[in-house]
């Protein structure tokens, strides 16, 4: 289970989340060593509706790994696999 601590900030149209020391992101170094060749990033999103009808929009990276005794150099996903992942 994932726990997000948020801090709702007013804004001029709309209210707006501002994530506090609980929350979770990747700084631009760590994301920029995560993404290499010969492999597929998935980027995924999905707005969800929580019971006290704050909508949250998360996101999700992730990448294609080689198998243990894989010969092929690339680890490249196919569009349907894609699909798969990210509905």
């Amino acid at each position: 289970m994932l726990k997000l601590g948020m801090k709702p900030v007013t804004g001029v149209s709309r209210v707006t989340i501002k994530r506090t020391k609980n929350g979770m992101d990747f700084t631009t170094d760590k994301l920029r060593s995560l993404v290499r060749k010969w492999q597929t990033l998935i980027e995924a999103h999905v707005d969800v509706k929580t019971t006290d009808n704050y909508t949250l929009r998360m996101f999700c990276i992730g990448f294609t790994k080689r198998r243990p005794n894989q010969v092929k150099r690339t680890c490249y996903a196919q569009s349907s696999q894609i699909r798969q992942v990210i509905f």
